[in-house]
């Protein structure tokens, strides 16, 4: 909303310092401050209000140390979250960006289908929440959304960079390049396509309509059914991820927030013509926009510690966790960087995997040496693996530093890959 306000302050009255809201480096500043204030000084309100309504924390005795003194924290914490997310991208991005439309349709969608998890829990005090059947379908319904949007909307293109320098035929430019001294030089065509980006490769490109070639002649048009399934199966893996993450003071909110700093760079070069000729890789336009949103998304995960780092004051609750998850992937596959996601949310990626390695190793076991040998013998002392490292005796705050480490080397190898080809 500021950006319309001001950008008319700019050019109908000429109002001084009022240009300096068309950059989008100083509106995410702007929405990582709000964003922190939001979440710091209204979360306590929020807190207080969650004490007085008696929404305490569930929980049952897993013989994890510490974990009965849990029992009576304020959850639905992720309403902070969300606040803190949405209005700071209310008021400082351009709301007619298809893009920035998504992410909030994301992230109320997403919410949604938590904060009613944790009404069941809390209030019907129902254990198990809202049926997982009724997750899925909600989690399948954003990324059909998603899909269709990404696939199907005219603002959805990227340019195709045609060569590195000026082109010139019998004595004449191009007309249909763009042709910059000094800068990237990319088509004036914007190309609808399905390419996104491939880690480890030097021509990093992957169009999902190649899956298709087999059909021959129009295959392309078909790419849909390649592209609309693989983004609910990314959606509902990460949500689901972040949502098994948060089971630890401060774990899956801190590493949200080091995920959501290496998509906000990865935005800002897929969006900026000089950075995306520089890293050889593919000019979104108009994706830069997004960088608003990842820095008020950054700005919630950090102001919520505050209050979510040991010993946590308030919990997330499903409100937070599944919205935190859901936006990491719509984000990453909106900048089309989301086969980036098993290494930039390895963290995610692992918890994942120990919950159904766990299970798969249960099953085998029992089905071979009777349930009594199974229970003994599991795969890890407990499952997500957070929980099997507090099993060992190791204290939960020592187990979140060591996650976040590791988060950190995953990030900063995710933006390695741009040139690691």
């Amino acid at each position: 909303m500021f950006y319309y306000l001001f950008d008319f302050l700019d050019k109908q009255l000429n109002f001084p310092g009022a240009g300096v809201f068309q950059y989008i480096s100083f509106r995410a500043a702007m929405a990582l401050i709000v964003s922190l204030l939001i979440s710091m000084v209204f979360g306590k309100r929020i807190i207080s209000l969650l004490h007085r309504k008696q929404v305490g924390e569930t929980v049952r005795d897993l013989g994890l140390q510490g974990q009965m003194e849990k029992k009576g924290t304020p959850t639905m914490g992720g309403l902070i979250i969300l606040s803190a997310i949405v209005l700071p991208t209310l008021l400082f991005a351009k709301l007619h960006n298809v893009y920035i439309i998504l992410m909030l349709v994301s992230t109320v969608w997403l919410g949604a289908i938590g904060f009613l998890d944790d009404y069941i829990k809390v209030f019907k005090k129902d254990k198990q929440g809202l049926h997982g059947k009724f997750k899925i379908l909600g989690q399948i319904g954003i990324g059909l959304i998603v899909g269709i949007t990404l696939y199907f909307n005219d603002g959805v293109v990227i340019k195709e960079k045609v060569f590195a320098g000026r082109q010139v035929a019998f004595g004449v430019e191009d007309s249909n390049t763009m042709v910059a001294s000094g800068q990237a030089v990319y088509s004036n065509e914007q190309t609808k396509s399905m390419k996104t980006t491939i880690p480890f490769v030097k021509n990093n490109e992957f169009d999902y309509s190649s899956l298709l070639s087999f059909m021959g002649d129009g295959y392309a048009k078909w790419a849909w059914l390649i592209f609309i399934p693989f983004v609910i199966l990314i959606v509902t893996a990460v949500s689901n991820g972040a949502n098994i993450t948060d089971g630890i003071d401060g774990l899956a909110t801190g590493t949200s927030a080091i995920i959501g700093v290496v998509l906000g760079i990865l935005a800002y070069v897929s969006g900026n013509t000089v950075f995306a000729d520089y890293l050889n890789i593919m000019y979104i336009p108009n994706s830069g926009e997004l960088v608003i949103f990842i820095a008020a998304f950054v700005g919630a995960c950090v102001g919520f510690l505050w209050y979510n780092s040991f010993p946590a004051q308030v919990f997330m609750g499903d409100t937070g966790s599944l919205a935190l998850g859901g936006i990491i992937a719509v984000f990453a596959i909106a900048i089309r960087k989301e086969l980036l996601i098993p290494i930039l949310c390895g963290v995610f990626l692992v918890e994942n995997l120990s919950v159904v390695l766990q299970v798969a190793y249960f099953k085998r076991m029992k089905k071979k040496f009777g349930i009594e040998y199974a229970r003994e013998h599991r795969l890890f002392k407990m499952a997500p693996l957070h929980h099997h490292y507090q099993k060992t005796g190791m204290h939960e705050s020592k187990i979140v530093s060591r996650f976040w480490i590791i988060g950190i080397m995953l990030a900063v190898l995710t933006i390695v890959t741009l040139k690691l080809r």
